[in-house]
């Protein structure tokens, strides 16, 4: 076993204070009293009683809702079916075209997927507003839960679904019954990543959306270019609590899950 060397153990504190330290003094000066974000001048929480008020922050934060959840759970449909069509179908023609369409906005820059779905819709003549939105998150979403799902088919074993069609299951009944439930671990995983992608999205929504559709990461960037205030802190300490829960509540689930699907499988070899 590797032992630790104080190299690698300041590393890892370095490493660490670098990423978590800045959130940590956002969320604790979105308690300060003061409007001045770096002088602390006592706890108060009215920065976060003053949002209740303010209307153009509650109505960003619902269209951000509303557009992550939607995305998310169509991003969620085609990228499962896209995971299952590239690992159980090897050879057909255009897998190539196929995979590499179906990848391509996990590699591609967001100021070059946005412009594209900007020229898009253009062409189209759609009026940007919550649909074009929709689609451009549900584009950048998908390919990481074809990612995540994929990872899992490639570990999985074929020989239940063969047993289940042996028993006389069609081959729907066989993915709803015996493929969904043993992959929604890795399904769920994948909901919960691209409901947060879609959450904290800027600039491809900045593209593509329209007067009356401002997600909430525009509506603190509009503001911030004024100056940040604790109120801003506020409204960010409430999305990184709601990330943190969403990971948290994900891995406990895919946790609970695997086990579960473990034990399970160790009743099968035990019976005669």
């Amino acid at each position: 076993m590797q032992r630790w060397t104080p190299f690698n153990i300041v590393s890892v504190v370095l490493g660490f204070a670098f990423l978590y330290i800045p959130i940590l003094l956002l969320v604790i000066f979105s308690f300060n009293e003061s409007k001045l974000v770096t002088v602390w001048a006592g706890f108060s929480t009215k920065w976060y009683v003053s949002l209740l008020s303010n209307k153009s922050v509650l109505d960003a934060a619902w269209v951000t809702i509303r557009i992550g959840l939607v995305s998310a759970t169509i991003a969620t449909v085609l990228g499962t079916m896209a995971a299952l069509t590239l690992v159980r179908y090897r050879r057909f023609n255009g897998r190539m075209l196929f995979s590499g369409m179906a990848y391509a906005p996990l590699v591609m820059p967001e100021v070059i997927t946005g412009l594209s779905l900007l020229l898009l819709f253009v062409a189209m003549g759609m009026d940007r507003g919550f649909w074009t939105v929709l689609i451009a998150h549900i584009t950048f979403t998908m390919c990481f839960v074809a990612v995540v799902v994929q990872s899992r088919l490639l570990t999985f074993d074929e020989s239940v679904e063969e047993a289940a069609m042996d028993l006389g299951a069609s081959p729907v009944t066989t993915f709803f019954h015996v493929t969904l439930p043993i992959i929604m671990p890795a399904v769920f995983s994948g909901w919960v990543l691209a409901f947060t992608l879609s959450l904290d999205d800027l600039v491809t929504s900045a593209f593509t959306t329209g007067p009356g559709t401002t997600t909430l990461p525009m509506k603190i960037y509009s503001q911030v270019k004024l100056g940040v205030t604790p109120e801003i802190n506020a409204v960010s300490t409430i999305m990184i609590a709601i990330v943190t829960v969403g990971v948290v509540i994900a891995s406990i689930i895919t946790k609970r899950q695997e086990l579960q699907r473990q034990r399970d499988e160790r009743m099968a070899m035990a019976q005669p």
